[in-house]
């Protein structure tokens, strides 16, 4: 089925009430259009939706990010946009910030702001399972979707378990810790809502007091505590999804 097939299966889309928000419009309509479709079956183009909803491309994508992370479509580099294939069992998946990024299609960087050996305060020793004042790596980074800010990271590792990380920084902690035999294999996110504050406003470029979202992460490698992370996400840029499975029960 091609692309322009896809798109005219279904014109009356959702409607632009006011009180959707635009992304919400572009993302139920690109859904009702794709649901049953089969796999492989192109989606359309962020270009089509731009001119059809007179929205900029960014809400576009944000739309799109939502289908992705939620197995609906699936980004193909150099190809674009697909309906996945999801006869694969959904569940939420320990992704670092460059998979993740690539899985939505965009490409990651990072700069580090900071990077030093420091004691552990109380919550980040609790957390990593450490006494206070205990060495920890501590690395900020800015992290960058297609080169524009996405949010800012503060991580945190038990020093003795990565000697060494500071003085040779890896392009992926992920990696980095998979080359040390400690890939992380499960984790724990808290997510809250927030306002950004200065200085993380001026990092992420957007204006102080505007929505942000907090992710706090504690990453394992079985039983032990490698990571502990908070990171403050562009909610403009960022999309949150959690797919969600219930079993069936019987009815008696």
């Amino acid at each position: 089925m091609g692309e322009a097939a896809v798109v005219t299966r279904a014109t009356s889309g959702t409607g632009a009430g006011s009180a959707v928000h635009k992304h919400v419009q572009v993302r139920e309509y690109v859904r009702a259009l794709v649901e049953g479709a089969d796999p492989g079956t192109p989606a359309p183009s962020e270009r089509e939706l731009v001119q059809y909803f007179g929205v900029a491309r960014m809400t576009v994508r944000q739309a799109l990010d939502a289908l992705v992370t939620e197995g609906l479509l699936e980004r193909v580099p150099g190809r674009g946009t697909f309906v996945a294939d999801q006869r694969h069992e959904q569940s939420m998946r320990l992704h670092g910030y460059s998979e993740e990024m690539r899985h939505r299609g965009l490409r990651p960087a990072s700069r580090t702001m900071l990077a030093r050996i420091e004691a552990a305060g109380p919550g980040v020793a609790r957390a990593l399972e450490i006494s206070v004042g205990e060495s920890v790596v501590h690395w900020q980074r800015m992290r960058l979707a297609d080169n524009a800010p996405m949010c800012v990271e503060d991580a945190f590792l038990k020093a003795a378990m990565v000697p060494g990380l500071v003085e040779h920084l890896p392009e992926s902690l992920y990696d980095e810790l998979a080359r040390r035999d400690l890939a992380p294999t499960w984790g724990e996110d808290s997510v809250d809502a927030g306002l950004a504050k200065d200085p993380e406003a001026r990092l992420l470029g957007i204006a102080e007091g505007s929505p942000v979202l907090r992710v706090a992460r504690r990453a394992f490698s079985g039983r032990t505590p490698v990571e502990v992370s908070r990171s403050t996400y562009r909610a403009d840029r960022f999309t949150l999804w959690i797919p969600m499975s219930r079993q069936p029960t019987a009815h008696h």
